[in-house]
């Protein structure tokens, strides 16, 4: 069914945001852990993740590349909206970006969150981000916060030829490479309050999960893996397991000599994709004698785009919803009121994931 027809003026871009110097590295760092107490020495380790690549993380720049292919589908689609761009941690800022809005006569935007997912770090703290930036701005726009997309048509299909592509790099020897998924670990506790207090808890793993098996089906694989990465926390607290370098272990002590690693979990190659994938899983996967190589992430896949494009109708009452999974899906909310009551409760500040979570 088309959802009813509102009036909206803007498209706002809002996502994590990344250092794009070595003298942003540090306040960057500590914008993102701005409240949890996390030791200066923590923060000097991820700083020389970010310093191995210059300083610079791609996040930004690939936010500004999608926003360019938006605005491409918008124009051929005749849909005058213009876009915006802000982050949560690092230049742009969304309260930035929501006072250029305002001083631009724009009343009523619409808000794509850069996360695919549910749960606190998906989805909640994006409503946070536009409840937080409308109270920085004297008569700020009102703002709409997208749904959640993890199992639309158009970003299943952009990763499962991601794996397709990614299968060309193998040698012969490799046709049987196992396929492993992966997304970003987050406390165990904050997963179990994913979701509306009623839908059963663990949305974002849940998702996840059926996203992997989505693309898995589409490529005619029954037998896969899903394991995590980028866990932050102490070590007296529970993330979601495996990990995904314990897990090349455990695959090569099974016989396991070539792996194909999909990142269903984030978007764009930022640096939890180029640092602990492509250098330190790929490390171990080359001490271990196995031949490693990672698809592509969605988002520079022109499809991506569409998508984008796709929601904004939706809400246009242009275009119906599309959808493949079964699981619950959420994320609409205006001025950052939350999907449902409960929704998404951050756990206590010791789980909370921290410091190198980008979208």
């Amino acid at each position: 069914m088309v959802s009813t027809p509102e009036s909206f003026d803007a498209l706002l871009v809002l996502s994590f945001g990344g250092p794009e110097g070595p003298d942003d590295v540090r306040p960057f760092l500590e914008n993102v852990t701005r409240g949890r107490g996390i030791p200066p020495e923590r923060l000097d380790d991820v700083a020389q993740h970010y310093l191995h690549f210059g300083g610079v993380s791609p996040i930004n720049a690939l936010n500004r590349a999608l926003i360019d292919a938006v605005r491409g589908e918008f124009e051929a689609h005749g849909i005058d909206l213009p876009v915006y761009f802000g982050n949560r941690n690092w230049h742009p800022m969304v309260e930035d970006t929501v006072a250029a809005m305002r001083d631009d006569g724009i009343r009523n935007a619409l808000v794509f969150a850069t996360s695919a997912w549910g749960g606190y770090s998906g989805c909640r703290q994006y409503h946070e981000d536009i409840r937080r930036a409308r109270s920085a701005v004297d008569d700020a726009p009102d703002l709409t916060k997208i749904r959640q997309f993890y199992d639309h048509p158009l970003f299943l299909d952009a990763v499962a030829d991601a794996v397709r592509a990614s299968r060309a790099e193998l040698s012969d020897e490799a046709a049987d490479a196992r396929l492993v998924f992966t997304a970003h670990s987050i406390p165990t506790s904050a997963d179990a309050t994913g979701g509306p207090p009623d839908a059963g808890g663990r949305l974002y793993s849940r998702q996840v999960a059926e996203a992997a098996r989505l693309v898995a089906d589409s490529l005619g694989v029954d037998d896969y893996d899903l394991v995590w990465q980028s866990r932050s926390g102490p070590p007296r607290v529970p993330w979601l397991e495996p990990d995904i370098v314990d897990h090349l272990d455990a695959l090569h002590e099974r016989g396991v000599t070539a792996v194909i690693v999909v990142p269903v979990g984030f978007i764009s190659d930022h640096l939890e994709v180029v640092w602990d994938l492509d250098t330190e899983a790929r490390d171990r996967a080359a001490e271990l004698g196995m031949e490693f190589v990672r698809a592509a992430t969605a988002g520079t896949d022109p499809r991506f785009a569409q998508m984008v494009r796709e929601l904004v109708q939706e809400r246009l009452g242009t275009a119906s919803p599309r959808r493949r999974g079964t699981e619950p899906e959420f994320g609409v909310g205006c001025n950052g009121t939350l999907c449902a009551v409960r929704c998404c409760e951050p756990p206590a500040r010791p789980s909370r994931p921290a410091p190198t979570a980008e979208d």
